[in-house]
């Protein structure tokens, strides 16, 4: 199954839609991440996979990258 390449979210700050991307990976099946910026500024971060790499993925505000 292929992932959606745009999710929309309700923004936590403003209660507007913010549209997240899928971020490029390796070919790595255990995690799906997204990633947008809403217009008031509120980064929103998304992901799909196994449970430890997406959490570690929303803790990193963005700043994350999967390694082997």
């Amino acid at each position: 199954m292929k992932a959606p390449r745009t999710l929309t979210f309700k923004c936590v700050k403003c209660s507007k839609a913010v549209k997240v991307s899928l971020q490029k990976t390796s070919a790595c099946s255990h995690i799906t991440p997204y990633y947008g910026v809403c217009a008031c500024g509120e980064v929103k971060l998304h992901a799909t996979g196994a449970p430890d790499a997406v959490k570690s993925y929303l803790e990193s505000n963005g700043l994350w990258s999967h390694h082997h």
